[in-house]
Formats: structure tokens, sequence, C-alpha cells
């Protein structure tokens, strides 16, 4: 069906085509378009159109084909300056679109395409029968096509039955010598199966009589593996009971030893350091000796007023330290961050230390340093400074705790100062015996 849409006479741009442009044609149209395309400034091409300017034929047909097909439909200059290079390419089959007489020996669709974008007197129709001969054409190759499959698909299906039919009678030759065997051994399987009852029978029999004497054995074995588990039971028993006395004897004699010992030593430490303190006299009275003179030596009104100090005076810790056999024990973590609590753990744990080794070394004391083990995310790798004990507190167990195990150990009337502003701390080594200092007076004393 054609159109007029405002043109005059003999004008082919008012024609319309009222309905798909055919697939075959719309081909060859991106084609020509695509051709001409290249022979076109950027300026010259729709705006739409001009990204693929640098492109190729080839793969500007096959990424700019709708745009290029859109634009020659709606852009009249565009197609008229498409149709001119066309002309130019094919000048031949442009005239003879103009006369209305197109080539009979030309392809239906390149002349369609060659019409539609020429847009001569009469192209709706050369479009259309274009379009009608390509499907005339598809619709001959199809039916050729299935003519042809058709055909083998007969050639096919004969030869299958030829072979259907021979591996009919190869199977019937091969079932009926099956038969045959099968009967022949049907007999001996009958045969086969009359020894094998027999056979039974026999191993059964025997098995009855082997399953008896293995329960007999298996009984007697169980016996004596029950006697000798309970006899190497006892001997363990007998063994931990003696290795336990053993040690327990050890350890006893050892730890006796080591508290009598280190009691005997502070004894012996604070009478000669009372002797020293109240410069007593020998035992056996001398005749000089009954003289009253002022001896060298003796202590001034200013040495026994240092007794009367603040519990708040760093000296008074200088004068316990100062006892015989002076054991100091620091709340590591409670004199930390009473003193430097910015700072992170380990860097108050190495301060603390560094303090504590010159401590020990003026003063000559015991001195011990217990951390806290649940603060810790991690195993600690310190090497203690000399004369500076490191103990950390085991899981499930508080410093603390700790503390108050190390002041019972000690054996009574050795001088222990526990370091701690922790009130529960301070009053439960007070009841072991130890003297607690505050750990502001521990910090002054340092620094």
């Amino acid at each position: 069906m054609v159109e007029t849409a405002g043109g005059g006479p003999g004008d082919g741009t008012a024609e319309v085509l009222d309905r798909p442009l055919p697939d075959g044609v719309r081909r060859r149209v991106v084609q020509i378009v695509s051709d001409g395309f290249g022979g076109l400034t950027v300026g010259e091409l729709p705006a739409q159109l001009r990204q693929y300017a640098r492109f190729a034929p080839n793969r500007r047909a096959k990424f700019a084909g709708n745009a290029m097909a859109a634009a020659l439909e709606t852009d009249p200059l565009f197609r008229q300056r498409i149709g001119e290079k066309l002309r130019e390419a094919q000048p031949e089959l442009a005239g003879a679109l103009d006369s209305g007489s197109p080539p009979p020996a030309a392809d239906p669709l390149d002349v369609a395409a060659a019409a539609y974008v020429l847009r001569p007197t009469g192209w709706v129709k050369l479009v259309t029968a274009a379009g009608e001969e390509a499907q005339r054409a598809d619709a001959e190759r199809a039916d050729e096509e299935s003519r042809a499959e058709l055909e083998r698909l007969r050639e096919e299906l004969d030869r299958a039955r030829e072979q259907t039919r021979g591996e009919t009678e190869r199977l019937r030759a091969e079932l009926e010598a099956a038969k045959k065997e099968a009967d022949s051994l049907h007999r001996k399987l009958r045969a086969a199966q009359s020894d094998v009852k027999r056979g039974e029978a026999a191993l059964r029999k025997v098995q009855g009589e082997i399953e008896a004497v293995r329960a007999e054995g298996q009984a007697q074995v169980s016996a004596a593996e029950s006697e000798t588990r309970r006899l190497k039971a006892r001997l363990g028993e007998a063994e931990a009971a003696l290795e336990a006395t053993r040690r327990a004897a050890r350890e006893g004699r050892s730890v006796e030893d080591m508290r009598v010992r280190l009691l005997l030593d502070t004894v012996l430490d604070a009478a000669q350091g009372l002797r020293r303190e109240l410069a007593l006299p020998p035992v056996s009275v001398r005749p000089a000796e009954t003289v009253d003179a002022v001896e060298p030596g003796r202590m001034t009104p200013k040495d026994i007023a240092t007794r009367a100090l603040s519990e708040n005076d760093p000296a008074i810790l200088d004068q316990l330290l100062a006892l015989p056999q002076a054991h100091l024990v620091v709340d590591g973590y409670n004199v930390t961050k009473t003193g430097y609590p910015q700072m992170p753990l380990e860097k108050q744990r190495l301060r603390l230390l560094g303090q504590l080794s010159q401590l020990a070394a003026q003063t000559g004391a015991e001195v011990t340093c217990v951390f806290d083990g649940a603060e810790l995310a991690a195993p600690v790798l310190l090497a203690p400074p000399r004369g500076v004990r490191v103990l950390f507190s085991k899981p499930g167990v508080t410093a603390d705790e700790l503390i108050r195990q190390l002041v019972r150990a000690e054996p009574p009337g050795r001088p222990v100062i526990v370091a701690s502003t922790d009130r529960e701390v301070a009053d439960g080594v007070a009841k072991a015996g130890a003297r607690p200092v505050a750990s502001a007076v521990l910090l002054k004393r340092l620094s």
C-alpha cells in the first residue's frame, strides 16, 4: 500500500512504507550507509552518528546499524548525502532507478536497498516486491532443505531397518545358544548346590566345635588379663604411693630447712643490727667500761629523731629496707597506675622494674615485683633486671592473692614490706605479719 503525504506528483519522498523494512533489505541499506559514511565529514554526520566516524566499515555496520537506519529514516539531509555517495559508487543502478526501469539481472535486495535510499518514484513498490521476493526465496530454500532432510531421514530409516533385521537374526541365534548353555548350567548348578549343602553341614559342625574351643580359650585369657590388670594396678598404686611419700619427704625437708635457715639468718642479722643500733657492750664487763664518758659511735639526739617519721615520708621505707634480711614485695600495676597511668602497660612495667633494680642495688634488700597475669593479652618476653624477682599471677589467680601467698611463705619474724595502695591487700598482709606501705611512698622514694 502506498500513501502520499504532501509531495507533488512523481515525488518519491512523499511515499510511505506501511510495513517494516524486510531484514534482507535492511542489511543492504545499513551496508550502503556504512560504505558512504566514510566519505562524509564529521560535521555532515548526524549528532548521534559522529561517535562512529572513526570506525571501520564492518565495525560501523555491526555496532551502529540501528542508529544509521534510524538516522536515514528521520534525517532527509543525511539520506540525501548517502544517496549522493551511492550515485557515485553505483551510477548505473542509480540511473536505472531514476528512469523507473531497474536492471532485471540485478539482485532484488540491492535494488530495493538503493531505492529505499534514493527514494525514486515507486520505491515503496520496489521495497515491498523485494521483501516478497526474499520471503518466496526463503520459503523455497526452506522447502528444498525440508525435502532434502526428509529424503535423508528416509534413507537413514531404511538403513536402520536393515541393520535391525540383521541384528534381530543374530540375537535370535545367540538366544538359542544361550538357552542351551543355560540348561546345561542349571544341571551343573543343581549338582553343585547339593555338594554345597553337604559341605555347609560339615562346616557348621566344625564351626560349632571351633566356637566351643574359642570360647573356652577366651574365658581363660580374660581371667588371666583381669588378674594381670589387677596386679599392675596394685603395683602402680604402690609405686605412686612410694614416690609420693619420697617426694613429700624431700619437699617437706627442703621447705622446712629453707624456712628455718632463712629465719636463723634473719634472727642473726637482726641481733647484729640491734647490737649496732643500741651500741650494746660486750657480755663481759671490763673495768674501763665503768668510767662515765662519751664514746664515739653512740647515737645522737638527731639519730633518735629520725625514728619519728610520717607514714608518707619515703625515709621510713629506707629504715624498713635497712632491717636485716628485709624483703620488699611490690604490687606492680597498683604502683604504676598510681604514678604514671597514661603510659602503656609494657612501658609501665619497664619503668618500674628499672627503678626497683636501682633500689635493690642501693639497699641490698630482696625485691619481688608482682603483676596481674589477667592484664596480659599475650605471654610477656621479659628479662628481669638485676636484683629484682618478677612474677605474674596464673590464670584464675589475682596479683593480690599471689602477694598474700608470698607473705605467708615467709617464716615468722622476717621483715616483709608490701608496697600497695589496695586496702584489702594492706589489711591482709598486715594480718600475716608484713608491713604495708602506700604506693605513693614507694614512688616518692624511687623518684
